[in-house]
């Protein structure tokens, strides 16, 4: 490890560990009313949110050496459950062959961030909201018709302990006060947010707490257990006995710490989650976050409680594939607004990694604060950026091709919702698209109804031809000459939702919630084909067309594809899709994530070096609306113009 120039030609400080270690390992992370204390040490929490599920692997050490080099001492991660147990009973931990497999080796997170002399905080959910696909939980879940999630309902508390037995027997024997010697992890939190899930001030299920709390104690998890909440608006209502309480909030300190010293006095004041921007959604005109100012206001107004303080997010990543959340939004149609695909978050390192101003204050304010001076890193460089030369499409794939590439068709006489589908061993679908496909006779000024809501996004194709605008719902079709038709509806799963009350987590997606008619006639007899876009069922696609002029113009949904040449050095790059519609982009199979161009405010896509290689990289774009002819590079990424905006 190179060390801070800063410290070179001096006597070199111990390590975190070296400090924390020195003569053995006699007690964990343990509260006081004056503080922490780690191993009989005192010891304030400096903490930054690092998702492992966020960041491509090959960058880990990057990202966490440049977390250390700031003086941080400790980095903390949620567990995406529905990663990790993508169907029932299967289990990934980096060893899998799903798409996310290569993102999924905690173990090897948690070592990398041990050698990088960072101890860790792991916060296993189940549940974790996180602006991550259902907050983390498996979408076969919602196969049992009366499953309630986050509750002591018995089915779901069953599979929660399962997986909670698979996760123990990876990280036991990596907690700090571990017989096999001095671990990183030095503390656990118990479910997420619990305060939240409920209505007003009704009683929360502490049963299930306090299940899950026991559960991980015999599962030989043994280091500081705690909760968090927003204690000013939430109470010590997701909190449960001899489990510390902690804060979450992006301003307003004072307020949230008053009342978590009436909830628990003579414990240390700790902030969980301290949210260092915000985070975006599709149809935005703007990007949100927090402004340099009131960010180093709030960090100061922490610092002066003596509290301790973790920085959510301190690299946000991005949310790859489809595995974006989504917000209840009564003023919005439909009442849903889904997660854009980065999750840049205004955080101290950008999406990319790159420094920021955020950065140097938390270097700036925290350095006087450190309990103990410890020995630091050099800060790594930036990873270079390229705009790679724009490349011409070359190929396409039409609707009616696409869908004959698909062997999986399921026979209904009324639509079913995607998770309901017999498909990933009886699973369901988790995510993408799914085409309700009938043939009726569509006459002049037909009308097409759907009842109850559209789960996320649907567009109409009559007989393979677009008949929805671009970006706008529609309820009736164009004007038709009579005739025997084939019409397909297109659902796209946007994101579940990944916060919100209990009943917002009745989260199927699709067309389930009610009838479709065609000219008040109910329609029956569907076939619904589902469309995954699976890593490898892309690479395999055939049967590609010539692209030409007169493709451009031809509407979607259709693929497309071109190839990127890379001779030379192999750089992070952004996908700049400003000239396109909507859809979602694949580099050599894997699925960067979705675009939509109409809306914003995000145009670009950030392509991590380590999915492209030498020589040939085939890109593939599903477009929605209409095809550009070019795919093109930049150095920077487009999120949308910047107003901040305080999130108590």
């Amino acid at each position: 490890m190179e060390i801070d120039t800063a410290q070179q030609g001096k006597e070199l400080p111990p390590t975190l560990y070296e400090h924390y270690t020195l003569g053995g390992v006699t007690s964990g992370l343990v509260p006081t009313s004056n503080g922490f204390l780690l191993n009989g040490k005192p010891f304030r929490i400096f903490s930054g949110a690092v998702h492992y599920f966020r960041v491509h692997p090959a960058y880990w050490r990057d990202r966490l050496r440049k977390l250390r080099a700031a003086g941080i001492t400790v980095v903390e991660t949620y567990v995406a459950w529905n990663l990790h147990e993508p169907q029932k009973n299967v289990f990934d931990f980096g060893k899998g062959n799903n798409d996310m497999s290569i993102f999924l080796d905690l173990k090897l997170f948690i070592q990398t961030a041990y050698e990088e002399d960072l101890f860790v905080i792991l916060r296993p959910g189940p549940y974790i909201c996180s602006e991550w696909d259902f907050g983390g939980l498996p979408s076969w879940l919602l196969r049992d018709p009366t499953m309630h999630v986050r509750t002591s309902y018995g089915p779901y508390v069953d599979r929660v302990d399962k997986y909670l037995e698979k996760l123990s027997n990876l990280v036991n024997h990596m907690q700090f006060t571990s017989s096999y010697g001095k671990g990183p992890i030095i503390a656990f939190q118990v479910e997420n947010e619990y305060g939240s899930f409920g209505y007003q001030d009704h009683p929360r299920d502490k049963a299930y707490l306090q299940h899950l709390s026991d559960k991980m104690k015999s599962l030989g998890l043994k280091e500081l257990f705690f909760t968090s909440d927003s204690p000013a608006g939430y109470l010590d209502w997701g909190s449960i006995p001899g489990v510390l309480q902690t804060a979450n909030f992006q301003s307003g300190a004072t307020q949230e710490f008053k009342m978590l010293q009436e909830l628990q006095p003579n414990m240390p004041l700790m902030v969980t989650e301290f949210w260092s921007g915000w985070f975006d959604h599709w149809t935005q005109d703007f990007r949100k976050g927090l402004k340099l100012k009131d960010f180093e206001t709030s960090l100061m107004e922490i610092l002066s409680f003596d509290a301790s303080v973790s920085f959510y997010m301190f690299h946000g990543g991005t949310n790859f594939g489809f595995m974006n959340g989504a917000n209840v939004r009564k003023e919005y149609p439909g009442g849903y607004l889904p997660d854009i695909t980065s999750y840049d978050y205004d955080a101290p390192l950008s999406e990319a990694g790159d420094y920021t101003d955020k950065y140097e204050a938390i270097v700036r304010l925290i350095n006087s604060a450190l309990a103990v001076r410890t020995r630091l890193p050099q800060r790594p460089a930036e990873m270079p950026k390229k705009a790679y030369d724009s490349i011409a499409i070359d190929s396409y794939l039409s609707f009616t091709d696409m869908l004959d590439q698909v062997d999986l068709i399921t026979s209904s006489d009324k639509t079913l919702s995607m998770e309901e589908l017999p498909v990933n061993n009886l699973n369901g679908q988790s995510y993408g698209f799914v085409v309700y496909r009938n043939h009726v006779v569509v006459k002049n000024a037909s009308t097409l109804l759907v009842r109850g809501h559209i789960r996320d996004f649907a567009q109409v194709l009559v007989n393979g031809q677009l008949q929805t605008p671009p970006v706008k719902s529609l309820n009736d079709l164009e004007a038709f000459d009579p005739h025997p038709s084939v019409i397909d509806i297109v659902v796209e799963n946007m994101g579940r939702v990944n916060f919100g009350e209990p009943h917002d987590f009745i989260q199927k997606k699709g067309l389930w919630e009610g009838h479709v008619s065609l000219d008040s006639i109910r329609l029956s007899d569907w076939k619904m084909i589902p469309l995954e876009f699976k890593g490898d069922w892309v690479r395999n696609l055939k049967n590609w067309n010539p692209f030409s002029k007169r493709s451009a113009g031809q509407p979607g949904p259709l693929l497309v594809r071109a190839s990127l040449i890379v001779a030379g050095p192999i750089s992070d790059t952004f996908i700049d899709m400003s000239s396109w519609g909507k859809g979602v982009v694949f580099v050599n199979g894997f699925n960067l994530g979705r675009y939509w161009s109409y809306m914003g405010p995000q145009k670009t896509l950030y392509l991590p070096a380590p999915l492209l290689k030498r020589g040939e990289n085939t890109i593939v774009i599903y477009e929605q609306f209409s095809p550009s002819t070019k795919v093109k590079f930049t150095d920077k990424p487009i999120l949308g113009e910047p107003r901040a905006e305080s999130v108590s």
